[in-house]
């Protein structure tokens, strides 16, 4: 059992050494659920507002121990040798540190490219919250990791890896997937911009980007692309459809045309919409949020007789449901699961299945500068990637600080060739070697 190996490497005084990136919820969620385990610890935190990293520090219960402020590696070795805490402002001195793993948190696609990369080469294991990160050059961290025998993963508290582990116990008993989903907390709207979410953003303690980048679908689009990377299903249309649908309905729902549904395969990635309550709240009471669900299939008829007298339906489809998903609670697994056992919960082992590519959320003029995801300027939509590289459509991930080459409608793609990109972008030279290694 994973708990007793743990418990081992408490008593045999061998912690799992976690660096973390990024201070933010994310970080800290992770930051303080270490510090309730057994056989793992947080030796450095770095994040741009060094502030936030000792904040962390102190909400894990570490403020007892000497915290250490320091931008200098040398420093930092010293001083986690010494057995005390450091914060810095300089995410690259995490993969000079001596730590097992690297957890990387920001959500920003340059930074989780430069950590990643810097980390794989530092021979670190590499657990990814920044899912912005994976859908760009995901495939070709894993295979740099694969190279320098480390571990490349995302995380099983995050959806995708949610989403992962049901798809892979249906997939494990022989069964057919017909759709793998989750459901945002709220129903899509693609104009949202962080002016518009201003008040609400402030009120839940989030930064307006990171909440407009949940409402206007980027961000469900990035993780199920991030599920079709890892498991080869594929988005049945750009975008996905993304129907009201009670966890029952499901089945019915994510079912073929021809059996009643709006699917046109099976084997698809999808969301749910949600209910909203009178106070234009999630109705938890109908919602599928927060939880994930896969919908199968089998053509045995016992199994089918059995799956009924189970209470799971009379078919032809079924559904596994899990009703949450806890992100940094339950990323110290995934960390456990990359430093002890060498295991990935999730990664893009089929490559290029699906990007997101960008789309305009209101007219815009020749001349001006996109500012990336859960901005005002664009929006991500997932696509199956032949259909991506076969009308040369833009990564979402690659879109801060690109210049329009000519205007673009509202609602319109962008493509690679509508655009001056930043050429001095560790992301876009990466994404470059992925291009030429998966084209």
């Amino acid at each position: 059992m994973l708990s007793q190996r743990l418990q081992e490497l408490e008593r045999e005084g061998m912690p799992i050494r976690v660096g973390v990136v990024g201070a933010g919820r994310m970080g800290t969620g992770v930051t303080c659920q270490i510090s309730q385990m057994k056989g793992m610890r947080t030796p450095i935190l770095a994040d741009i507002q060094v502030e936030n990293a000792i904040a962390a520090f102190r909400l894990a219960g570490m403020g007892g121990k000497e915290i250490v402020v320091t931008d200098d590696p040398e420093k930092a070795r010293l001083a986690i040798f010494e057995g005390k805490m450091v914060a810095t402002r300089e995410k690259g001195i995490v993969s000079q540190a001596p730590v097992d793993v690297i957890v990387e948190a920001t959500g920003v696609p340059e930074v989780g490219a430069m950590v990643a990369l810097e980390g794989i080469q530092n021979r670190k294991h590499i657990v990814m919250l920044n899912v912005e990160t994976d859908v760009v050059i995901g495939p070709l961290l894993k295979r740099m990791a694969d190279a320098s025998d480390v571990v490349y993963t995302l995380t099983i508290g995050d959806e995708p890896g949610a989403i992962t582990e049901l798809y892979d116990f249906v997939l494990s008993l022989g069964m057919e997937v017909v759709c793998a989903g989750k459901s945002p907390f709220k129903p899509i709207k693609r104009g949202e911009t962080p002016k518009t979410l201003e008040k609400e953003a402030k009120h839940l303690g989030l930064n307006p980007r990171m909440l407009c980048s949940f409402r206007d679908g980027s961000k469900t689009d990035i993780e199920m692309a991030a599920v079709a990377n890892g498991t080869g299903l594929v988005p049945d249309v750009p975008g996905m459809h993304g129907p009201r649908a009670t966890v029952a309905e499901l089945p019915k729902v994510f079912s073929l045309k021809r059996q009643g549904g709006i699917l046109r395969r099976k084997g698809v990635v999808d969301f749910a919409t949600s209910f909203l309550d009178r106070r234009g709240q999630t109705d938890r009471s109908k919602s599928v949020a927060p939880g994930v669900f896969v919908v199968f299939t089998t053509d045995h008829p016992q199994i089918r007789k059995d799956l009924e007298w189970l209470l799971m339906g009379s078919g032809p489809n079924y559904c596994l449901y899990r009703p949450y998903h806890l992100v940094g609670i339950e990323t110290p697994i995934s960390i456990a699961r990359a430093a002890i056992y060498g295991e990935a919960s999730l990664a893009p082992r089929w490559g290029w299945v699906a990007e997101v590519a960008t789309v305009a959320k209101r007219d815009l003029k020749a001349g001006e500068e996109l500012d990336g995801i859960g901005g005002f300027t664009v929006h991500g939509m997932i696509h199956r990637a032949e259909v991506a590289r076969k009308e040369n459509l833009l990564p979402l991930g690659l879109t801060e600080g690109a210049r329009l080459k000519q205007s673009v409608k509202k609602g319109q793609p962008i493509r690679y060739d509508e655009v001056e990109l930043r050429e001095n972008s560790i992301l876009l030279q990466l994404r470059r070697i992925q291009d030429l290694l998966l084209g």
